[in-house]
């Protein structure tokens, strides 16, 4: 099988999963790792050969581009404290709990030779934590926004930290001895200059925007400046994953809004959404695919170990974090703690940090081994019960008041529809008066009882007027957006007047979505 087919393959089983998750009750990420690990099982497909050259320059560039591009400076500057103290001293923090504690639990596991540098190694790989199936969870059940943003924010900084520590890690294994001031001042200019390259990508690309108004040519200009800013800094020997980053953060709050007209804003955006989902697709499947059940149950034991120092260490940082900001503004309510921690899902990043270890590594298997372990029990354990956690902790509203909620207002609005059409009915004189009368009183019953089981349900005042805001406004756009295009096929305006008019209710749809 080619890889050309084994990708096509790979794009029509996500697809079938996409379709699938609408009906079933898992997040759509959980759901690709579970299909890869049945496909895998039953080697009913052939997994393309990732290269670091793939790995590296295809997917990790598209990631964190869209994730960044995305994200609200000024609400990610509004929690900037929070935020870096999680994405840089609780990354390295968590590096160094992760190889103090690992490396002498592995070689009482009868790994003799597996020291603090391999455990260094693989506790950078793993620090890497990954939002996509965590924020799909949170916002499809109405959590706080901040917490949103907080788990975002983090995993996009500390997918930047986590790489480079990645980087200089294996530098402990090159002949050059490095002092600590050495290693310090190779991050500085590392990041910095990485750093540097992204922003002046991303200004160079302002320039282009301003005096280009077509979609597809400024779409092609944030795919370059995507992908450029990373290989000129790998090209210098800086971290490629800082300056796409960086240029994300430009294109996505400062180039956007000096630069794009609003159909350059939907074009791109939906460009970047597409590419976010299809590598995540291709990604989470060939995490699944990759596995290997027989060499993951002999390393079993290892696996738990790593997964459970893994989890004791997010639970130091995130402790540490709550305590030293509670006197803040930014401080974060004890009862988001668990969720932080339970959230801190690690997936694609690490996968891909894993594979690109050098062939005659030490240990490279075992790393890999306990690399997917951790990332599958992740994603599965992490992924399954979150949902029940921010129920438990009273965060969200259980989601049986939430179905029984949609449930009965799709009943108002069938039986306000019904009354409706009783009004139509008594002008045709097609039935009785005193029949039709008797039907209004039955609609009325139960509109009024279908009232009274809303109210009784323990969703809070606010939820629900936001929840009928929202609902309302989609409504409203939705039928202005009805008679514009009825009035441009009735001729009672143009081409242009419809375009520019349809334009602003596309971008305020799109405003509401995102």
């Amino acid at each position: 099988m080619s890889e050309y087919t084994a990708f096509m393959l790979l794009f029509m089983v996500a697809t079938a999963v996409a379709i699938a998750v609408q009906y079933v009750k898992v997040p759509y990420t959980v759901a690709l790792v579970i299909v890869g690990l049945v496909l895998g099982f039953f080697h009913a497909l052939n997994a393309p050969v990732l290269t670091k050259e793939i790995l590296f320059s295809f997917f990790l560039p598209g990631l964190l581009f869209e994730a960044s591009y995305k994200i609200d400076f000024k609400k990610i500057w509004q929690n900037r404290i929070t935020v870096t103290s999680l994405a840089i001293p609780g990354v390295v923090m968590s590096i160094v709990l992760i190889a103090l504690l690992l490396a002498p639990l592995i070689n009482a596991l009868d790994y003799s030779g597996f020291n603090w540098k391999h455990a260094l190694v693989f506790g950078a790989i793993i620090s890497a934590t990954d939002p996509v199936a965590v924020l799909a969870i949170i916002k499809s059940m109405k959590a706080p926004k901040r917490l949103s943003l907080l788990l975002e924010g983090e995993s996009l900084l500390n997918d930047g930290t986590a790489i480079v520590f990645f980087t200089m890690s294996l530098g402990l294994f090159s002949a050059t001895q490095m002092t600590a001031g050495s290693q310090v001042l190779d991050f500085i200019k590392t990041v910095g200059l990485g750093a540097a390259i992204g922003i002046g990508t991303a200004l160079a690309a302002v320039q282009v925007f301003k005096k280009v108004n077509d979609p597809m040519v400024e779409i092609t200009v944030t795919f370059i400046v995507a992908y450029g800013s990373f290989l000129i800094a790998e090209h210098f020997h800086f971290s490629g994953v800082i300056a796409t980053v960086s240029a994300g953060l430009i294109s996505g709050n400062h180039a956007k809004e000096v630069g794009m007209l609003p159909p350059t804003k939907i074009a791109v955006e939906t460009f970047w959404q597409y590419i976010a989902f299809a590598i995540n697709s291709i990604v989470f499947l060939l995490i699944g695919l990759e596995v290997k059940f027989v060499t993951l149950l002999q390393s079993r034991k290892v696996i738990l170990a790593a997964f459970l120092v893994v989890l004791a260490g997010r639970v130091l940082v995130i402790s540490a974090a709550t305590f030293f900001l509670r006197k803040t503004r930014e401080k974060i309510p004890w009862k988001w703690s668990p969720v932080l921690i339970w959230g801190g899902f690690r997936g694609a990043i690490p996968m891909v940090l894993v594979l690109t270890l050098p062939a005659g590594f030490p240990f490279r298997a075992l790393l890999i081994n306990i690399t997917f372990g951790v990332v599958i029990l992740s994603i599965l354990l992490q992924g399954l019960s979150l949902s029940r956690l921010l129920v438990f902790l009273k965060i969200v509203n259980g989601s049986d008041e939430k179905s029984e909620y949609e449930y009965l207002k799709g009943k108002l609005q069938a039986a306000h529809a019904g009354l409706k059409e009783i009004g139509h009915l008594s002008h045709l004189h097609f039935m009785k008066p005193e029949s039709l009368e008797n039907l209004k009183n039955d609609y009325r019953k139960r509109i009024n009882e279908n009232v009274n089981a809303i109210n009784d349900l323990k969703i809070s005042q606010q939820d629900l007027e936001a929840e009928e805001h929202d609902w309302a406004l989609r409504h409203l756009l939705l039928t202005e957006k009805h008679r514009i295009i009825e009035a441009y096929h009735k001729g009672a305006i143009n081409s242009e007047a419809r375009d520019k008019l349809l334009l602003d209710i596309d971008t305020k749809l799109l405003e509401m979505d995102t």
